[in-house]
């Protein structure tokens, strides 16, 4: 069916429904960090973040431990979410492409329901996305503030009163350059656990810290949204989600497919319907997922364009279980790339397409303090293997990593005689995968924009290649992380 029809007759069908009062169906607000990985929140086990808030929606809600991202890019990344499809799947796989208006964006079938629509903070799918809100601060005169959440309990106030609401909160935070270091709650380098894969240097923890600080601005704010809501008297009514659009923005994280870059917080609160409170839920989802999830609460026909699964049942049973994998993808951030990632419970799989060329992350991250560190540890020859991550190449064209044992994704298995067997699985997955959803390997993908080196620009025309897909990237799109 042509979605535009789907959209239009989907309206004439509600008209011949009874009237639901709002406080029948949920009132929803999704709350989207940038550039936050999972293990940077207090209820994930990070002792030093300052992270209340979100911590006292998990111990009252529920917490996911397996949730993934399609993208860890913010602007594709954002446009999955909002659809319920993969990258190469939406015409905007890589950053800064627009959203197709050909695209449905799930908001906009719950205005057409009856929702109130609103959206504050960030925005980064370009304006065809505009439809899908009543209200929008994108390039519509608002001043968001240096985090993006100054317009979040605004719009909470002034919302009209007689319909159910979705909210659509995007924070800036925690994105580089960092803009958190006066708030009120500043974070100690001296206590911050520095991963495997940075140097523990006084340059890299006081990175960290001031990337701290973005999240306890960010966690701030929800408190207020919830303090709004419980005013209203609407906070058990309302299904809150709290997550992020991609992994932390240090080397070996943001864009990269394993979970620091991959796998995201998801706190899911509502009081009237979550009877587990506190419970933690093993259960695989992915950010595609979102979209039917959310339709399905609202009693909204889920289309058949989507490609996500509705995981409701999960939030009444949280071991409920409505995958067996996972699938991500990395296309161009700033430099020519193409990865595809498979993760179940037990192994993470990643074919690489570019392995001649290093992954070596986006370019504010090249830019970073982190990362200079890393460089020094490299020119004095003392690189540990994960330290030497970001500058290899070539690199494998196929990895493998048993996440029970390896965390971290640290010690690749694809060249070992008991793994193949899982390697070839994987492989399969992959592949079936990829001709279900048209996925596609260009050979004229788009080229470095920034130095692999020094994160700077390149004198380069800033022209698009083909992406996967098979759909033609505008040519003007402009790169800022």
């Amino acid at each position: 069916m042509n979605k535009h029809l789907f959209i239009s007759s989907l309206s004439a069908g509600l008209l011949l429904m009874p009237n639901l009062k709002a406080e029948k169906r949920p009132n929803i607000v999704l709350i989207i960090a940038d550039d936050v990985s999972y293990d940077d929140i207090g209820c994930y086990g990070n002792k030093v973040v300052n992270t209340p808030n979100i911590d006292r929606l998990a111990l009252e809600g529920m917490r996911f431990d397996n949730a993934f991202l399609a993208t860890s890019s913010s602007s594709p990344s954002r446009c999955c979410i909002i659809t319920g499809k993969y990258p190469h799947s939406t015409g905007a796989a890589e950053l800064h492409t627009p959203l197709p208006e050909s695209e449905i964006p799930f908001p906009l079938l719950l205005k057409e329901s009856g929702y109130y629509t609103a959206q504050a903070g960030k925005w980064h799918m370009g304006p065809s996305v505009h439809r899908a809100f009543d209200r929008y601060t994108d390039e519509n005169g608002y001043d968001n503030g240096d985090g993006g959440e100054d317009n979040w309990v605004r719009f909470l106030k002034e919302r009209p009163k007689d319909k159910p609401f979705f909210l659509w909160l995007a924070s800036h935070d925690a994105h580089r350059p960092w803009g958190a270091d006066e708030f009120e709650i500043n974070h100690d380098p001296k206590t911050i656990n520095v991963p495997l894969y940075l140097a523990d240097t006084p340059e890299t923890r006081r990175d960290l810290a001031s990337y701290y600080n973005e999240i306890a601005r960010f966690d701030s704010y929800i408190g207020k949204v919830r303090e709004e809501l419980e005013q209203q008297h609407v906070f058990e009514n309302t299904l809150i989600i709290v997550m992020a659009d991609n992994g932390r923005p240090f080397p070996r994280c943001k864009t990269r497919v394993y979970d620091s870059g991959m796998k995201t917080p998801f706190i899911v609160s509502w009081p009237n319907s979550i009877k587990n409170k506190g419970s933690v839920s093993e259960s695989l989802i992915s950010a595609v997922d979102i979209a039917p999830t959310l339709l399905e609460l609202a009693d909204v026909q889920v289309p058949s364009f989507i490609q996500g699964k509705s995981f409701v049942e999960i939030l009444w049973d949280p071991d409920k279980e409505i995958r067996t994998e996972i699938f991500s993808e990395h296309n161009w951030h700033d430099y020519e790339a193409y990865e595809r990632m498979v993760r179940t419970k037990e192994f993470l799989y990643v074919f690489n397409g570019r392995p001649n060329l290093t992954n070596c992350g986006p370019a504010d991250s090249k830019t970073s303090p982190s990362q200079h560190s890393l460089n020094i540890l490299r020119d004095k020859g003392r690189l540990t293997a994960a330290q030497a991550d970001v500058f290899v190449a070539p690199r494998p064209f196929e990895e493998l990593y048993h996440v029970t044992d390896d965390s971290l994704q640290l010690i690749n298995l694809a060249s070992h005689p008991r793994y193949q067997h899982e390697l070839e699985k994987c492989r399969k997955t992959l592949m079936q995968w990829q001709e279900e959803t048209g996925d596609t390997l260009p050979e004229n993908l788009t080229k470095d924009w920034f130095d692999r080196e020094t994160g700077d620009p390149l004198n380069v025309k800033k022209e698009r290649g083909i992406m996967p897909g098979v759909r033609q990237f505008r040519a003007n799109a402009t790169s800022t992380n």
